[in-house]
């Protein structure tokens, strides 16, 4: 549906544009001064129980996000830490920055974002030459780290003023919070104008609304804030509300009795039917680490001060749930194994009712003694226990696992290597569902067979996850390792969207070439390890308070 241009905007059911009225508010946001802030105390180190004594936004809510390292730039298209360090870089660096600046998306001359793959050999377009919020977010932070934050505030800005139109899907209206999947840039050439088209799940596959397009906004702007020491763009009144609106689509109040948010299938970066509906992993990680960077980046008074309250409140009892329900290791397959079932009272020992015969058979010989993992979906009568690569690496980046968690994640990739990294990284999730299985999970959908796609496919984007975990873990070898397994196809295959098969050996059948994320995963993994200085944008310290549980249990709980 074509949208007025000019004076001013329509609403439309269909879709979200952006006119040039709105570039007023968007200028004014730019041009405001940056502002370079060290100072010695980090907020990242505050335990939650600071919150109510911090005494206002403005005298700690910040304290250390600057992080030195910011603010470099190469002019040479390489990143600006190789200069910094005695790392060679390797042939295909430079063709990896050559592609990603192929990918730039510019609105009225200024760069704004990074399309979702530059496949010109590929006949169909689809969605493809849009730009992403959740694709691009692995571009963003290597422009970050190259010293190049103005394109990340433009999309950031962008994206906020897009969040502000009405949103609607035939005749329902979405949440006022709710951000896009993507947007793309219209080119009016009669009229000379250029317009803003946003995609808020309308004409998204299944029509699913992106529940982790908002989390992923907060974590930017929070990688943002952190690179540069600008706190004037997360202190605007735009970007607070911003963030509140977000927030409140995932702490209003209803009948679960559960912290963790209920989703549909395909609300994620799994973005079709998988059988993720429910309570899935990469959402709940996703939803712990955007509240820890909202609590770090809303502002004390009368508007964020309850948020502030709600956030610390949930993060509480988030943790609570996910490492005690959600976390499997050989003790407590076994402990799930020996269940009793339909018990009854507070003091039930399988409080979901989940049926030992559930389990399936190739858990017991996949899980190591030493080792673990975060398991898909927990719900009544109900565990997902495949892998899934997303939410594990969140976990261990925003502390969601405690320290000993994370260390048995890492042992779990390091003991399961072939299956899980195989010959390119990473395994989204594991393992594959086939026949039946296959057929009444996904609809029979001839895009996620076995070992393909979302079901069971290598992605080479998870790469920038996998090597920021490695480094948070102190086991930078294993990136070291996968990094060096991409380095010998990517380039030769021309940066596939994903690979096929167990060992993910063979270039994906529908994979589009030049993906960018795969591009951008490459370069942010490579410039992490080479200056792990660059960890801090995207990595938040334990919490203290969190590690001591605040409801009851049952008696046969240990820490």
């Amino acid at each position: 549906m074509e949208l007025a241009v000019g004076g001013g905007m329509r609403r439309s059911a269909s879709h979200t544009s952006l006119s040039e009225s709105d570039d007023f508010e968007l200028t004014r946001l730019l041009s405001k001064p940056r502002i370079n802030v060290e100072r010695q105390r980090s907020f990242d180190d505050r335990s939650l129980s600071d919150v109510s004594h911090s005494g206002g936004y403005g005298r700690g809510g910040f304290d250390g996000m600057y992080s030195p390292g910011g603010g470099l730039r190469s002019l040479v298209g390489t990143p600006a830490s190789s200069a910094l360090h005695s790392f060679e870089p390797h042939p295909i660096v430079g063709d990896a920055w050559e592609a990603l600046r192929r990918s730039l998306v510019f609105f009225r001359g200024q760069p704004l974002g990074t399309v979702a793959a530059v496949d010109h050999a590929s006949e169909e377009v689809l969605n493809y030459d849009q730009v992403f919020v959740r694709d691009f977010v692995p571009s963003a932070l290597a422009f970050l780290m190259n010293g190049e934050p103005d394109i990340v505030k433009n999309f950031l800005l962008k994206t906020l003023l897009l969040q502000g139109w009405e949103k609607k899907v035939d005749r329902f209206k979405l949440g006022e919070g709710a951000m896009p999947a993507s947007f793309k840039v219209m080119h009016d050439a009669k009229k000379g104008v250029e317009t803003l088209h946003a995609d808020f799940g309308e004409s998204a596959i299944g029509r699913v609304a992106p529940v982790d397009s908002g989390f992923w906004w907060i974590i930017l702007l929070r990688a943002y804030t952190k690179t540069t020491g600008d706190l004037t763009l997360a202190e605007t009144p735009e970007c607070q509300k911003g963030m509140r609106l977000i927030l409140s689509l995932c702490l209003s109040e209803g009948f679960d009795t559960l912290p963790t948010l209920l989703c549909a299938d395909g609300c994620c970066m799994i973005d079709r039917r998988m059988g993720v509906y429910g309570y899935p992993i990469e959402i709940q990680a996703l939803f712990f680490m955007a509240l820890r960077c909202a609590l770090q980046m809303l502002k004390h008074d009368n508007e964020g001060k309850e948020f502030v309250e709600k956030i610390a409140t949930r993060l509480h009892a988030l943790s609570y749930h996910m490492r005690s329900y959600f976390w499997l290791d050989f003790q407590q397959l076994n402990d799930i194994y020996r269940y009793k079932t339909e018990e009854y009272s507070h003091t039930a020992v399988n409080k979901f009712n989940v049926i030992p015969d559930s389990i399936p058979d190739w858990l017991f010989d996949f899980m190591p003694c030493q080792g673990g993992f975060f398991i898909g979906n927990v719900s009544p009568a109900r565990m997902d226990f495949r892998w899934f690569a997303l939410g594990n690496m969140i976990a261990i980046l925003s502390s969601l696992a405690t320290p000993e968690q994370s260390a048995a994640i890492m042992d779990l990739i390091e003991e399961r290597w072939e299956e899980l990294i195989g010959e390119m990284p990473l395994k989204i999730c594991y393992p594959a569902i086939e026949n039946h299985e296959w057929r009444i999970v996904t609809g029979c959908d001839p895009k996620n067979t076995r070992w393909s796609y979302h079901n069971g496919g290598s992605w080479p984007v998870l790469l920038w996850l996998l090597t920021a975990a490695c480094i948070k873990t102190g086991r930078p070898q294993i990136a070291r390792r996968a990094i060096d397994l991409a380095e010998r196809r990517l380039l030769k295959d021309g940066w596939p969207e994903y690979y096929d098969g167990k060992l993910g050996r063979y270039v994906g059948k529908q994979a589009r070439k030049f993906q960018t994320w795969s591009i951008a995963g490459y370069l942010v993994a490579k410039m992490m390890l080479e200056d792990p200085s660059h960890l801090g944008m995207i990595s938040l310290e334990e919490d203290k308070a969190m590690l001591k549980p605040v409801l009851k249990r049952s008696a046969s709980w240990t820490n």
